[in-house]
């Protein structure tokens, strides 16, 4: 088993270490800054210490370069130098267990989750609904459950969309809120979503969390990352959302810990602005009240993004750990957002943490940890320590090596279409076409029938009128002839 050391994150001053304690880290945390002043390796490091300790890891991979954990790193230059600068430091350069997931299924596994899962609240969110949407939206959801249809994929959404148009009966009481409009709306909406390639993003075999948590063979947390390099430019609402979902399913499928020497799992969420950025307000209040209660259930939640007003104060209010890297304050804006990240540190009267801000060297931040009691401690200028695997991404042949060696390969590769909304409501419309061509078809021979009956009650008619108009010919032929013969006689 990993000995659950302290977080160590590198060297104050004075040389001597900065670490948080284990069982504090499931307080969450932020690493920011500015562009370029090494907050992914600062990320890489934090990752590691976790790996170490057993704790499993999720990670999104924005720039693509997070890879490099799968892989031992080859200090040199300015790298060797701080490694060498803490000789207290057990620097040993380390391969980390790492599978890679990608949306795609390109760079890694299939990452896929079916909307049932996702939610109509979160889904809405996704597809950006007014309010009369979002209605309409939870209407469909609430048919899909009350008759049991699956709502796995895109396809199983616009087939009951559009079986909901064609039979508004089905909605009961909540027929008010579904509307031709509305249900058009959701399916332009859906028809967008398409149009930006996530539709592999629904459907099965889903990610499972069990999977996530499973530890490697020696005992090392297992890192998972989220090859997000083009997820996050070309659908940066699907990457929010998905990583949304992701709390909020750990929220509600992990039991109560309570206090434990280590967290269960670490969730590192890079440009995690974006999980906030155009969020409505109740979907807002649900994730602040995640993240102040998930931690119950062993996991810590870890913001990466360039300054703290990225994320709301309640969210702010509620991280342990604060990681700041180098920040610039050019404009009158900026300086009063400096201004607020200096006095989000507990002081330090060897340290001036506003002017310090604009100094940090690449590889330097300001930090702020939890003591014993989990009070804050003292802001400490620290120079982070380098990762023991390598810094920067991984060639595709190694990518492609992770990824068949992945305990998971062949788990989530092929997608599985099994029976959902999709195919039911289809079968249901074929049956309702053959019955509607049975109905056309008994009508369409009773007409028949009625008609060759009229056809032959009117010949009988005309030969019983020609019979009988003969009939009376003939007798008043017969009475004519009679009274001429007769008369001849007398």
């Amino acid at each position: 088993m990993p000995v659950v050391n302290p977080l160590v994150l590198g060297a104050d001053r004075d040389g001597q270490p900065v670490a948080q304690l284990m069982r504090l880290a499931n307080r969450h945390g932020l690493v920011a800054g500015a562009t370029g002043t090494g907050k992914t390796v600062t990320l890489q490091r934090l990752v590691e210490e976790f790996s170490d300790a057993g704790v499993a890891v999720f990670a999104a991979d924005v720039k693509g370069d997070l890879c490099g954990l799968g892989a031992a790193g080859a200090p040199q230059g300015k790298v060797a130098e701080r490694i060498a600068s803490m000789p207290w430091l057990e620097h040993r350069p380390t391969a980390y267990p790492v599978t890679l997931w990608d949306i795609h299924g390109q760079s890694g596994h299939p990452l896929r989750t079916t909307l049932s899962e996702l939610g109509p609240l979160l889904l809405g969110a996704l597809l950006e609904l007014s309010d009369s949407q979002q209605a309409a939206l939870y209407a469909a959801f609430k048919v899909a459950d009350r008759e049991g249809l699956l709502l796995l994929d895109l396809k199983d959404l616009k087939a009951l969309l559009a079986h909901l148009k064609s039979n508004p009966d089905v909605l009961g009481e909540d027929s008010a809120l579904f509307t031709n409009a509305s249900a058009q709306a959701l399916l332009r909406r859906l028809a967008s979503l398409e149009q930006q390639g996530v539709e592999a993003l629904f459907g099965e075999p889903a990610l499972q969390l069990e999977d996530i948590l499973q530890p490697d063979r020696d005992g090392r947390g297992r890192i998972h990352l989220l090859d997000a390099s083009r997820l996050v430019h070309e659908a940066p609402k699907v990457y929010a959302t998905f990583l949304l979902w992701l709390l909020a399913e750990l929220f509600e499928q992990l039991p109560e810990r309570g206090d434990a020497d280590k967290p269960l799992l670490a969730l590192f969420f890079d440009e995690a602005h974006l999980l906030f950025a155009d969020t409505p307000k109740g979907l807002q209040e649900r994730l602040e009240q995640v993240v102040r209660l998930i931690r119950s259930k062993g996991v810590g939640v870890y913001f990466v993004t360039q300054s703290p007003s990225d994320l709301p104060d309640e969210v702010l209010a509620q991280l342990g750990l604060r990681i700041q890297h180098g920040l610039r304050a050019f404009t009158a804006k900026e300086q009063k957002s400096l201004r607020a990240v200096a006095d989000g540190f507990r002081p330090n009267p060897a340290i001036n943490a506003l002017p310090t801000l604009t100094e940090l060297g690449i590889g330097e931040a300001l930090v702020g940890t939890l003591e014993e009691k989990g009070t804050p401690a003292m802001v400490r200028r620290v120079a982070i320590a380098p990762p023991q695997s390598r810094i920067g991404p991984l060639s595709e042949s190694e990518r492609a090596a992770l990824i068949g060696q992945s305990p998971l390969a062949g788990r989530y590769d092929k997608p599985i279409d099994r029976e959902s909304a999709y195919e039911r409501l289809t079968a249901r419309a074929a049956q309702a076409s053959v019955e509607a061509a049975q109905a056309q078809a008994q009508t369409s021979a009773a007409g028949g029938v009625g008609e060759m009956l009229g056809g032959l009650a009117g010949q009988v008619m005309k030969s019983a009128v020609r019979q009988a108009a003969n009939q009376i010919g003939r007798q008043l032929v017969r009475g004519l002839l009679g009274a001429l013969l007769g008369g001849k006689g007398r």
